[in-house]
């Protein structure tokens, strides 16, 4: 039978990733700290503290790839028809909006694709806090298990 002591760090463990919006890198030295100095005290402390961090790198490498695949998409629009070669100041620097491009949409689609992906990140942070809470074990979908 678990603790609620074990229940409460396995729980903090998986809160601590909010500590991102404080801290820069919070969500990965947060649960790190925790994991590291009680994951010898239970298996359920360990397993959560893993998934955790795995799940936090998880979504570093998703997020790292779509920024690298939206940001050409924005640029191309942005130089699309500027000559960089004879570029004599920013009276000739012209932005047209008024046309858009196939560019801008499959960026703006990723963008819109990251912002989604954000809100089911926190929707997954509580529901594995929740889970902890309990004394059930929780998999985050789509996590690359780096840590075993």
């Amino acid at each position: 039978m678990l603790e609620n002591h074990h229940k409460n760090l396995a729980t903090f463990i998986h809160l601590s990733t909010f500590s991102r919006f404080v801290i820069p890198f919070g969500n990965f030295i947060g649960p790190i700290v925790l994991w590291v100095v009680n994951k010898d005290k239970s298996e359920f402390i360990d397993a959560h503290g893993k998934q955790a961090i795995n799940f936090q790198i998880s979504v570093l490498l998703y997020a790292l790839i779509i920024g690298t695949l939206s940001v050409p998409f924005f640029i191309f629009k942005l130089f699309r028809g500027l000559d960089v070669l004879d570029f004599n100041g920013f009276h000739d620097f012209h932005i047209n909006v008024g046309e858009p491009s196939p560019l801008l949409y499959i960026g703006g689609s990723l963008g819109a694709i990251a912002i989604i992906a954000f809100i089911i990140e926190l929707a997954l942070i509580v529901k594995a806090s929740l889970s902890a809470r309990d004394g059930q074990p929780y998999k985050y979908p789509f996590t690359i298990n780096f840590l075993k």
